[in-house]
């Protein structure tokens, strides 16, 4: 037995190194995997270490095996402990293999709490998880933006409408919005808005009584749509509501009329084709019936010689009036 096996206790006759030499393997694998994974996770550590946003080297091979990309997961716990709102790792990571994109939504709560709107990170998620884009939603919260009302890309102009006098009028508005983050999720869309505010457009210059009216004060038509309160369930909240364009269109309401007249007109000459036909059916049948008088006259004429002669024969008429 040598000396290095005297010194461990390892009895004689056994052999030192049918166990040395594994556990050398072993120690060295390790050491292998530990170099790989502080190569590979090093930089990300210490990048959320320095940063004061600290996510544990296990932690970090975790998210690899959970195919979470673990840059984008410290990038965004990174960015919410510079901005002071901290998010656990955790929860990014959860959000992220919920199909949501972190960085989107980590950028939204830092630019909410920039513009002191209340945002926490689950309602952000929530909004990033119902397919809106919470980005753009907060920035509409903050710098509101204008809608088309009608919507051109749909393939129509303007909204037209007519007034009492029957005048058509013309009409393109602009609507400006403000998200509502809180109505954002199960709230209705922008199509919603311009569905209501063309629908009370049409309504409040149906019922004015004439176009001028309308021209003369095009403010008051757009300040009582926006007196309903269009914006009920939906995503947004109307600001303002401003008419860009009105023309006058055509006379609806003397082309009506004249339609009706012409209605009216065949109408007339309808009934009268119908009592001319009557008439005519009426005549022909009297004439059909003196035709048939004259034949009975005839008849009863014919018969009178038949009835003298009848007479004479039976001795029944006679010269002296017997």
């Amino acid at each position: 037995m040598n000396a290095a096996a005297s010194m461990i206790g390892v009895p004689d006759g056994v052999g030192g190194a049918s166990w040395v030499l594994p556990l050398i393997a072993v120690g060295g694998l390790s050491l292998l995997v530990f170099l790989i994974v502080v190569m590979k996770y090093g930089l990300l550590y210490l990048q959320a270490a320095l940063s004061g946003a600290p996510v544990g080297m296990l932690a970090l091979v975790g998210m690899s095996l959970r195919k979470v990309p673990p840059v984008t997961i410290v990038t965004a716990r990174v960015m919410s402990v510079k901005a002071g709102i901290p998010v656990s790792s955790d929860k990014l990571e959860a959000h992220y293999m919920a199909k949501g994109n972190v960085i989107r939504v980590m950028t939204a709560l830092i630019a909410a709490n920039k513009a002191r709107i209340t945002l926490n990170f689950e309602q952000a998620a929530a909004i990033d998880l119902a397919g809106r884009d919470v980005l753009d939603a907060v920035q509409t919260s903050v710098r509101p933006k204008v809608i088309d009302c009608p919507d051109p890309k749909k393939g129509r102009e303007t909204l037209d409408a007519v007034a009492k006098d029957g005048i058509q009028l013309k009409i393109k508005a602009r609507v400006t919005v403000r998200t509502n983050l809180e109505r954002l999720v199960g709230g209705a869309t922008e199509d919603t808005i311009i569905a209501r505010v063309g629908e009370g457009i049409v309504s409040s210059i149906g019922s004015a009584e004439s176009y001028k009216i309308v021209l003369e004060t095009p403010d008051r038509i757009s300040k009582g749509v926006l007196a309903k309160g269009l914006d009920s369930q939906t995503a947004f909240e109307i600001v303002s509501i401003d008419i860009a364009d009105v023309d006058v269109g055509d006379n609806v309401g003397a082309r009506l009329r004249t339609d009706q007249a012409e209605a009216d007109k065949r109408m007339a000459q309808a009934e009268a084709e119908m009592r001319r036909a009557l008439a005519v059916a009426r005549e022909r049948e009297m004439a059909a019936l003196d035709q048939e008088n004259r034949a009975k006259v005839t008849l009863a004429e014919a018969g009178v010689p038949q009835a003298m002669a009848q007479a004479f024969r039976s001795g029944r008429l006679g010269f002296n009036g017997v």
